[in-house]
């Protein structure tokens, strides 16, 4: 997709796991609100397929993604003041598994082309990309890894507005994180 950057929203980049599936939760009671979904993006196949290869086991069949989702995020993120795009590592598989599930049409999505790596200097791998894709424009970013190491690196690397706020990955999205979206957008327009 084209980014739009004369746009007058700030941007709102979604990570999946953690913040819309509160993967970290697992095993455990699925929290109230979401549901769970069996997944199997052809990058999660692929990898089960690589995994049972190297365990000896190519005979047995992948086992499906468990994905916590709650549906009603979708027209909450929808409501907000900003152009939604996808800023994870399910890269386009979030527009053909994750959209329909929360009744988003499909984002925006950013390509990676660093490879994912551990965090060099405190810093997460998607930072630098993540203020390139934004060119300049004023962002607020949902992550389950986000850290101070990332907001100083954000602070010095781009000039617009920027919010990177942590989601707790067993818990979600919950509503006072979207009420921190509002007030950032409001203080922001």
């Amino acid at each position: 997709m084209t980014v739009d950057v004369g746009a007058e929203l700030p941007w709102l980049f979604l990570d999946v796991d953690g913040p819309l599936n509160p993967f970290a939760g697992m095993p455990h009671d699925c929290p109230p609100g979401y549901r769970s979904y069996r997944l199997m993006p052809p990058s999660w196949e692929k990898a089960e397929r690589e995994r049972l290869s190297a365990w000896g086991r190519q005979q047995l069949a992948p086992v499906p993604l468990p994905v916590w989702l709650n549906p009603t995020h979708g027209a909450l993120l929808a409501a907000l003041p900003f152009r939604l795009a996808w800023a994870s590592t399910w890269g386009e598989e979030a527009n053909a598994f994750i959209s329909p599930l929360l009744g988003l049409p499909p984002l925006p999505c950013i390509e990676w082309s660093a490879p994912r790596r551990a965090r060099a200097g405190g810093l997460l791998w998607k930072t630098p990309e993540l203020v390139a894709w934004a060119g300049g424009c004023s962002f607020a970013w949902l992550d389950d890894e986000v850290s101070d190491a990332d907001r100083a690196w954000v602070t010095e690397h781009h000039a617009g507005p920027a919010l990177l706020h942590y989601v707790n990955p067993q818990l979600g999205l919950q509503s006072d994180d979207f009420e921190a979206l509002r007030q950032w957008a409001d203080s922001h327009s």
